[in-house]
């Protein structure tokens, strides 16, 4: 067991990060059904902004702050950078206030606060919590996943043919993108038994941990607040990650497969055969 699984099940961030997320879930449900919100478009995308992503985001890193004063802070809608230089060994936060904002300016239900707390460079903690459904999935390193308190596992899933996917169209909206986005799904849709797109890549990670989907991939999310904290939940119920091109996950890199250890290479295989597009972020040179 190496040294950040010895620390005894970090129960004290654990407790934070759900707190954090409760009380930011609250602020987030209080605005779901206001049809009129105030909504900014993200620039060059079709990626979406509103009051209630910067006050969730104000609400979580307040907290934190209050109990690790010195710990570092990565938030989607107050980082300037997510890059791979963004992250050291010193104990980081990583927050996407409401991943899903596209579903909450609809009132889709599909949406969350996401924590993770990184400590030299793996995820030692893991929070995802839809206020609408009021699932709560946690986790910490080494001690498995749970929803609302009880353990998941993933589906066992073995056979492409009966799979279920998950992925997402994502923001880009050039035409070289576009292709290659339904290029992949093209291609899978013909291998699996069916595709889902939620518009959140935290719960589509939780639901892989939870048997809900047997396998999601995406390439080009906003930044590691995406999938810092759902990364250990898949991880944690027996889930596999790997890049999408087959290589190592990287935490960093805006890429992820997740899904059943069988189906996983399965998926990977015809992803890595596909083309993306300058816009997208390459998989990285060890793949």
């Amino acid at each position: 067991m190496d040294g950040l699984a010895s620390k005894p099940l970090w129960q004290e961030e654990l407790k934070i990060a759900i707190g954090a997320a409760t009380d930011a879930g609250n602020l987030i449900r209080s605005g779901f059904s206001v049809r009129s919100k105030d909504v900014e478009d993200k620039k060059n995308t079709s990626d979406l902004v509103t009051e209630t992503d910067v006050k969730s985001e104000e609400l979580v890193f307040s907290r934190i702050r209050t109990a690790f004063p010195s710990h570092v802070l990565i938030g989607e809608e107050s980082s300037v950078s997510s890059g791979p230089d963004a992250l050291t060994d010193e104990p980081t936060w990583m927050c996407d206030p409401l991943d899903g904002t596209t579903n909450f300016v609809h009132s889709y239900p599909n949406v969350c606060v996401s924590i993770a707390l990184v400590v030299k460079k793996q995820v030692v903690v893991g929070v995802v919590y839809n206020p609408i459904t009021e699932e709560l999935f946690t986790a910490t390193k080494g001690s498995g996943a749970f929803l609302n308190g009880r353990p998941i596992r993933c589906s066992g899933a073995q056979d492409m043919k009966r799979a279920l996917l998950a992925t997402e169209i994502g923001v880009t909206r050039d035409e070289t993108t576009f292709h290659a986005v339904f290029l992949r799904i093209s291609k899978l849709v013909q291998a699996m038994q069916s595709v889902r797109c939620t518009g959140s890549c935290a719960l589509n990670l939780c639901s892989v941990a939870s048997g809900r989907i047997d396998a999601f991939y995406e390439i080009g999310f906003g930044g590691c607040w995406d999938v810092a904290a759902g990364a250990l939940i898949v991880s944690e119920a027996g889930g596999a990650l790997i890049d999408p091109a087959g290589g190592p996950f990287g935490l960093m890199s805006r890429r992820v497969l997740a899904g059943t250890p069988a189906i996983v290479p399965q998926v990977s295989a015809i992803l890595a055969a596909c083309p993306t597009s300058e816009h997208e972020p390459p998989a990285p040179a060890s793949s």
